[in-house]
Order: structure tokens, then C-alpha cells, then sequence
């Protein structure tokens, strides 16, 4: 019975702060690209700025899931690391995002919002995907 209690409050604790990261990735990507980021994709269906969301979403939680299957052994570790984890693959995927900025034409973060498909959203979003297979890596 105790190896079920610790893994209920596991779970839960795991679940709170993989939310935390998960919110921290929506409102990174929301400060990184102009006007809210709610209204372009809920209301104006912005299939680019959906598609460099979920590439954000899904790397922190490569990284949360790799960090949490490999925890240490205590439980408060653990937890520490996913979040510190987390954060840094959060950081280095705003790195990521400002390099491509600074290295190609035009404003990335407008381009994301732009309402016409654009390849740039595919290449920015690959290097989400990218950074946390490599974060994944590194934990492991």
C-alpha cells in the first residue's frame, strides 16, 4: 500500500510541475511572438502559431517525461531536476528562437503569427524538437 501512496503523490507532484513548465512554454512563446497568443490560435485558427506551440509543448515534455523516468532515487531530486530541466530547455529553445531571428530575413516572431503557412515556422519549430532531443540526451 505505502508503494502506491508514493506513487499517487509521485504523480501528482510530476503533473504540477510538468504544468508549470508546459504554462512556462505557452507564455514564452506568447512573449516571444507579437499579440496574444490565446486570440491568434483559439481565434484566428493560426495553424502557424499552433504548430510552433505544440513543437514548444511537446520538447518540454520530452523533457519532463525523459527526466522523470530517469529520476534519482529520492523523490525531492527528482523533482528539483525535472524542473531545472525543464526550465533550461525552456531557455535554450528562446536561445534557438533568437538566433534563427537574428540570422534570417524578416521578424520571426511575426512570421509565426502570419496568418499564410510559412517554412520558417516548420525550421523554427524543428529546433524546439530539436534542442529537447538534446536536452533528452544529456539527462540520460
Amino acid at each position: 500500500m505505502t508503494h502506491l501512496l508514493d506513487g499517487l503523490v509521485g504523480s501528482v507532484a510530476f503533473t504540477a510541475v510538468g504544468v508549470v513548465l508546459l504554462t512556462g512554454g505557452f507564455l514564452l512563446v506568447d512573449l516571444l511572438t507579437p499579440g496574444p497568443l490565446r486570440h491568434q490560435i483559439w481565434s484566428e485558427r493560426n495553424r502557424n502559431a499552433a504548430a510552433y506551440l505544440s513543437s514548444a509543448l511537446l520538447g518540454v515534455g520530452a523533457i519532463a517525461f525523459t527526466s522523470i523516468i530517469t529520476t534519482y532515487d529520492e523523490f525531492w531530486v527528482g523533482l528539483v531536476s525535472t524542473a531545472v530541466y525543464g526550465v533550461l530547455g525552456l531557455l535554450l529553445m528562446a536561445g534557438a528562437f533568437l538566433l534563427v531571428d537574428v540570422l534570417t530575413p524578416g521578424k520571426l516572431g511575426a512570421i509565426i503569427v502570419d496568418p499564410e503557412p510559412h517554412p520558417a515556422v516548420w525550421v523554427s519549430s524543428a529546433a524546439n524538437l530539436a534542442i529537447a532531443g538534446i536536452v533528452c540526451a544529456a539527462i540520460s
